[in-house]
């Protein structure tokens, strides 16, 4: 997939190497989080029993779907506002986060183990794609306005 460069702001390469690690943290963080929702119910009766019951715990859920809102929103927004001014990051990030929510509040059961982690691969595309346009704005030329 090629990423044209519409950038109208010169690149600071702080800003970039900062985004590049939100952006590899964030897909690693809703990567991780989709298998835990996926796995979880599979596995909830042998959690206890290995020590790992606390991933069953809605309080270490929801501490993750904070954690990787607070990530996604400081990488992808912050790339928006000073790289590369594309909605597309932007709207699978608040796609996932919607998926995720109505996931958890409205589904339960199995279906609830494939719609909340569909989310969590949603915002890790959403990373990868911005990670890919900052990517792209790092090698174009900028002019100062």
């Amino acid at each position: 997939m090629q990423y044209s460069c519409i950038c109208t702001y010169v690149c600071d390469m702080e800003f970039s190497k900062a985004s590049t690690k939100l952006d590899n943290i964030g897909m690693t963080a809703s990567t991780l989080c989709a298998i835990h929702c996926a796995l979880v119910p599979v596995f909830i009766t042998a959690l206890p029993l290995i020590g790992l019951g606390f991933l069953a715990n809605p309080w270490f859920e929801w501490g993750m779907i904070i954690l990787a809102f607070v990530i996604g929103v400081s990488s992808i927004s912050s790339s928006y506002f000073r790289v590369h001014k594309r909605l597309l990051p932007l709207l699978l990030l608040s796609l996932g986060f919607t998926i995720i929510m109505l996931g958890h509040i409205f589904i339960n059961g199995w279906l609830e183990g494939i719609i909340v982690p569909l989310g969590g691969f949603t915002i890790a595309t959403a990373h990868f794609i911005n990670y890919k346009y900052v990517g792209a704005c790092k090698v174009c030329n900028h002019e100062l306005h």
